[in-house]
């Protein structure tokens, strides 16, 4: 193989593309180009990265029996077939491995993005520029000649998919909703390749869902709920202190910034408690329970 190896391991593995009807054990090798499972020097199964189509983590498809816990499976096409291969490792040695894949996949694509093509209500008159699409822990980068334009994935509000007219064409754009410096921003993105571009959401969707696990975690109070919103909606208060604007007593106000602060969703600014990105997530969509 003469790209160079980024991932190499002993795991037990299967596919619908081999005849045997249990995992093996062998090594998993993959470099920036194809997926080898490698049972022996004679039995070899070599997946071309540009023929996946898919990936899940955790997912193991019924056909290949109950044989798996922890693992990445692979889909990819073969000859006309869509073929599934499924991996098994330790959790650390497959999530490290399932990130690789996404990167190996992902990372170098050339993107069309408009970035920051609506801020707040208001729709920018930015264009859409070529940048190459980079995934990297907790971000998605945009990098271009100009510079790296970033989203950290933790003040992600919202993403989906729809089709816009560039440059006289309808594409297919990833629309991303995030919070950037205290504003509410949507980004859009054209990746030329459909396979690529699900392969993307489905990394941003696990990325996503795991967020959102941890934020489901915590606990929000109806007086939570209200100074979150409020720290959101508000943004620079003009010194006006936050228990006037809520109509609550100042320490019991105090008290719901404490909490806030301890579950990482509200920090200490220079003119007082501001949101911190993840409290701008969840004050986001929170909005409609306390204007209901």
């Amino acid at each position: 193989m003469s790209e160079s190896v980024i991932a190499d391991f002993v795991a037990k593995f299967n596919s619908e593309a081999s005849s045997r009807g249990e995992p093996i054990r062998g090594r998993v090798v993959l470099s920036q180009k194809r997926l080898v499972l490698a049972a022996s020097e004679e039995d070899k199964l070599t997946i071309s990265l540009d023929s996946v189509f898919d990936i899940a983590i955790g997912q193991v498809p019924p056909d290949l029996g109950n044989f798996f816990d922890s693992t990445v499976t692979v889909a990819f096409e073969r000859n006309g077939k869509r073929l599934v291969a499924a991996i098994e490792a330790d959790n650390d040695k497959i999530e490290k491995f399932g990130t690789v894949l996404f990167k190996a996949i992902i990372n170098g694509t050339e993107t069309t993005v408009k970035e920051r093509a609506r801020v707040g209500g208001r729709v920018s008159d930015e264009p859409f520029r070529t940048a190459r699409l980079f995934l990297t822990p907790g971000t998605v980068e945009f990098r271009r000649d100009g510079g790296t334009f970033a989203i950290d994935l933790g003040t992600v509000t919202d993403f989906d998919r729809t089709t816009r007219d560039i440059n006289g064409s309808s594409r297919p754009v990833l629309v991303v909703r995030h919070m950037q410096d205290g504003q509410a921003i949507t980004t859009l993105a054209a990746i030329p390749s459909a396979r690529k571009m699900s392969i993307l959401g489905r990394y941003l969707r696990r990325e996503y869902s795991e967020l959102m696990e941890e934020l489901q975690k915590v606990e929000l109070t109806k007086d939570k709920k209200e100074v979150l919103v409020a720290l959101y909606s508000t943004g620079d208060m003009g010194g006006m202190p936050l228990a006037s604007i809520l109509g609550k007593d100042s320490s019991q106000v105090s008290m719901v910034l404490q909490d806030l602060d301890n579950d990482g969703l509200v920090q200490d600014g220079e003119d007082g408690p501001t949101l911190t990105p993840k409290g701008k997530v969840v004050a986001s969509r929170h909005l409609e329970d306390v204007n209901a």
